[in-house]
């Protein structure tokens, strides 16, 4: 372990991936990759999650090679130092926020999207420079495996390592000295991330999750607000981290949006859902287990029937969900639509807010005021309003948590970001040495008031702005002179 670190650091310390060319070169190479060896790539996602290939297609690959085609066409630009604002004593310097990699990253990723959770962030990192250790999750064993195989074969070995292995891997793995840890996963695990990465003072980004909120306005089309909850919700059977986790809603509306849901359920994935290539399967028997109990106690009021021979719990929607049982209490990361009647929306943003901050916030309403409302009285690491999850699919938007469901963001730009270095820059010439009196001792109140206008006066942008700040600069050096002599 210790070796394919620093394998990584000496590849990083080359300089080769600071150069723009050798970059796009990788990135160029990882694309190549997804696309020759898309038949492999598909068959083990498909493999790890019980999932028809079309559907690993347009959960996961669209994804990538999106990212990876936006990062070419933008990196040029990104990688370009940035002009900085001067005050008068610095007018005649050279200012600027040059991005620069970090070093080593350590990117884990997550085992409910295998693909996308582990390359989006991979694709980031390289575009920054960075070399980087890639961790997949050992549940989705096939998917790991593929990745370990193939990766080497398109990338730089010595610049680009996977490490494969569970938990006492995964923990060696934390021990050794990153510049950057980005871990997708649950809160539990996050904390122990973050905590190892703390000894070394590592700096982090955790995707995390949590309970994300849906709120159901009474002015909304019922009709198109259910289909685009049963939609996000049972998509991945439950396991994606911005999933609906729970509706709120006037009660009036809960038998309306049951049968709704019933209808679309049916439209999505027909008369027998189990039969449905459409519909996935909990990932492993320990998850399996963990979901079932969440339904103890619960009003079923839609679905509920399960196979634990195959890991299958059918779509389900809970009604008047008391707040402090279990299934509140943790994240569903399942299946499991539960419905907490609430008066309005004055007491849905109370009901949020008395909770830890959600991975992402849904709001359906056509009072675009109600929306900014609960937008302005939240806090959430996203929101998506009439609809879900779709936030996630914008390169333009950050993607991250907030409190206890992350923190740090990453996707198209910020990526780039996350994992560079903005460093700051200031180049001076030796001459006009004479401005330059005003800070040096002895000091005089005949300095600090010239200071301070120098330093404290603000003009406006126009041409005699501009003129003005030019005839000072030039003067700084005349009149500290007369001043300093």
């Amino acid at each position: 372990m210790e070796h394919q670190v620093q394998r990584a650091r000496n590849a990083f310390r080359s300089g080769r991936s600071r150069s723009l060319r050798f970059r796009l070169q990788q990135l160029e190479a990882l694309r190549r990759m997804v696309q020759e060896r898309e038949k492999d790539i598909l068959a083990a996602i498909s493999s790890d999650l019980s999932k028809s290939e079309l559907n690993v297609y347009s959960h996961e690959i669209i994804t990538i090679l999106g990212e990876i085609d936006l990062v070419l066409e933008k990196l040029p630009e990104w990688v370009t130092a940035q002009p900085g604002k001067k005050n008068l004593l610095t007018l005649l310097d050279e200012v600027f926020v040059q991005p620069e990699p970090l070093g080593v990253v350590l990117i884990i990723g997550a085992w409910n999207y295998p693909f996308v959770l582990t390359i989006q962030p991979l694709i980031g990192a390289i575009a920054a420079g960075n070399a980087v250790i890639i961790k997949p999750s050992e549940l989705s064993e096939n998917t790991a495996k593929i990745l370990a195989k193939l990766l080497p074969q398109y990338l730089d070995q010595d610049m680009y390592g996977v490490v494969n292995g569970g938990v006492a891997e995964t923990t060696e793995l934390l021990k050794q000295r990153f510049d950057h840890i980005l871990y997708t996963g649950n809160s539990a695990v996050g904390k122990i991330v973050m905590e190892a990465a703390s000894k070394h003072l590592t700096p982090v980004t955790l995707e995390l999750g949590g309970k994300s909120p849906c709120y159901i306005d009474k002015d909304c089309d019922l009709d198109v607000a259910c289909r685009r909850i049963t939609w996000g919700k049972y998509l991945n059977c439950g396991q994606t981290c911005i999933a609906p986790d729970y509706v709120l809603c006037e009660p009036s509306l809960q038998n309306q949006i049951v049968q709704k849901i019933k209808e679309t359920v049916k439209e999505f994935y027909g008369e027998n859902v189990k039969e449905s290539p459409d519909y996935e399967r909990i990932i492993n028997l320990r998850h399996f287990k963990r979901i079932l109990s969440l339904l103890e106690g619960q009003k079923i009021a839609f679905g509920g029937d399960t196979d634990e021979a195959t890991c299958y719990i059918a779509p389900t929607v809970l009604t008047d969900v008391d707040p402090e049982t279990k299934v509140m209490k943790e994240e569903i990361f399942g299946p499991i639509l539960p419905i907490v009647p609430v008066k309005n929306a004055d007491e849905a943003i109370t009901f949020i807010n008395e909770r830890e901050k959600p991975l992402a916030l849904y709001i359906f309403s056509r009072d675009n005021k109600l929306v900014r409302r609960m937008i302005d009285s939240t806090s959430s690491g996203g929101v998506t309003a009439n609809d879900v999850i779709m936030h996630f699919t914008l390169s333009s938007l950050p993607f991250g948590g907030v409190g206890l469901s992350g923190m740090g963001a990453y996707h198209g730009k910020y990526s780039f970001d996350t994992f560079s270095h903005q460093r700051p820059c200031l180049l001076k010439s030796l001459k006009g040495e004479g401005a330059n009196k005003l800070r040096y001792p002895p000091n005089s109140q005949s300095k600090v008031d010239w200071t301070k206008f120098f330093l404290l006066k603000r003009f406006n942008k126009g041409k005699l702005g501009l003129l003005f700040l030019a005839f000072l600069g030039i003067l700084t050096a005349v009149l500290v002179k007369a001043a300093y002599y």
